[in-house]
């Protein structure tokens, strides 16, 4: 079966007329027969609307679908409100195209703050209602409230996270072969260089194929480089174009990727030489660890979900289990917490008391405590409780987002401009990967960046 990120079929479905924000107040007794299965207790306040339906669309597929899906269960059963959900691998290309065209779900699920930037220029999008801004207030951080406004104007909450930057690897080889888990980027290097020397497999597995999104895995290698080599400063200055793309900073962080990605001696360990990094598909590219063909493996901490892609339990996610995860280092042992990652917003095209309920819904520790209790992802949200997650490595990932010591940083890609973030950085990796020198790649990305 062909697995596909979180992060990336579409169904074209026709907004019905607008109507108020308001959210209407729970009368009371639900209509809904099942609802005497279900404590309708945590719902009430987002009223009933019998024959009510809501669309949603997003990037969100198969096993992590049908775990978006029962996570508003109880919610629509009490509510009365049917959400029907769609997901494509195509969203982030075909969204406008619907939008324009007035064939837009009533809700998108946008995984890139620069789509919703982009969509909000377009008129599209409907403002956030108050009890989503007041939900955000109180669960989310400034910064996560930002990614979800533009010029002034609040129109998402944020949903799910991720942290990127995870190195996945197996406790047991790890303990046989007396490897540690390295604490500077030096050890790292030096713990590759080993395994490679052992001449048992090559250390390193890697995949960047994500159909029309191919490449994007790396991009993430470079963000992550580019944060520990040089900080959030510069990491702030290069998302946003106050330092130009071909920065010999950026440059320093591609050259240090290269080491590994552009190394024949350090990848493609179980997939073949170098150039399979571009064909691999990135749900697969981690699995040779699975079979002691790789050791070492770049991918943020959803891909917790792709070790076991029929929903199965036999490898375990944990410190003494089949895999696990430690997090890159920084290139001093001291240096201060920083990690890279990601998330969604639920974005709305249509002006409906039922869409804002939803999205209501979708905002609250009751909906981030119900999808993270299923398993595979975790959320920024503060009311979550870490402990419901699905795995040692998913709540030790929450307490990193919740931890007011971390320096988190959206991912880079997402926050820059379409033209860049989603075309020419995606395509430059690929091009980089395949034998294009560093000072080419940034040249021509850098030569992308839009004018204004």
């Amino acid at each position: 079966m062909r697995l596909t990120r979180h992060r990336r079929w579409l169904v074209p479905v026709v907004a019905a007329a607008a109507v108020g924000l308001t959210l209407t107040a729970c009368t009371g007794d639900v209509s809904n027969e099942d609802a005497a299965d279900v404590d309708c207790g945590p719902y009430e306040q987002y009223g009933t609307f019998e024959g009510k339906n809501v669309t949603i669309s997003g990037t969100i597929l198969d096993l992590e679908a049908d775990r978006l899906v029962e996570s508003w269960s109880d919610f629509e059963t009490c509510t009365g409100i049917e959400v029907d959900y769609q997901g494509s691998s195509e969203f982030e290309a075909q969204i406008a195209v619907l939008a324009e065209g007035g064939n837009a779900p009533d809700i998108g699920i946008v995984p890139q703050p620069g789509l919703l930037q982009r969509l909000a220029a377009g008129g599209w999008l409907i403002p956030a209602s108050q009890p989503v801004e007041d939900n955000v207030d109180e669960f989310w951080s400034e910064d996560w409230k930002q990614y979800g406004t533009v010029d002034g104007t609040f129109y998402a909450a944020p949903l799910m996270a991720s942290i990127k930057g995870y190195i996945w690897y197996s406790p047991t080889e790890f303990e046989e072969k007396g490897y540690e888990i390295p604490k500077t980027l030096d050890e790292l290097t030096a713990l590759s260089e080993q395994i490679a020397a052992e001449g048992e497999h090559k250390p390193w597995c890697a995949g960047f194929e994500s159909g029309d999104a191919t490449g994007w895995p790396g991009t993430d290698w470079i963000e992550d480089y580019m944060l520990r080599l040089h900080g959030a400063d510069v990491y702030d200055q290069w998302v946003t174009h106050d330092i130009p793309f071909n920065d010999p900073q950026v440059a320093e962080a591609f050259d240090a990727a290269g080491e590994i990605l552009k190394n024949p001696d350090m990848v493609n360990g179980g997939i073949g030489d170098v150039s399979t990094i571009v064909s691999e598909a990135f749900q697969t590219a981690g699995l040779p660890i699975l079979d002691g063909e790789c050791s070492l493996h770049h991918q943020a901490s959803f891909y917790e979900t792709f070790w076991n892609p029929e929903g199965g339990d036999e490898n375990t996610v944990a410190s003494d289990g089949t895999v696990f995860a430690f997090l890159m280092p920084p290139v001093n042992a001291d240096d201060p917490l920083s990690v890279t990652g990601g998330g969604e917003f639920p974005v709305a095209f249509r002006d409906a008391e039922e869409v804002e309920a939803v999205r209501a819904y979708l905002s609250s520790d009751t909906w981030a405590n119900n999808r993270v209790s299923l398993g595979g992802v975790i959320s920024a949200n503060k009311g979550l409780d870490p402990e419901v997650a699905s795995s040692e490595l998913l709540v030790q990932s929450i307490e990193i987002l919740q931890d007011d010591e971390t320096t988190f940083r959206f991912d880079g890609s997402d926050l820059m401009p379409g033209a860049v973030g989603a075309d020419s950085f995606w395509k430059g990796m690929v091009a980089w990967v395949t034998g294009q020198s560093t000072q080419d790649t940034i040249d021509t990305i850098e030569a992308s960046w839009p004018a204004s």
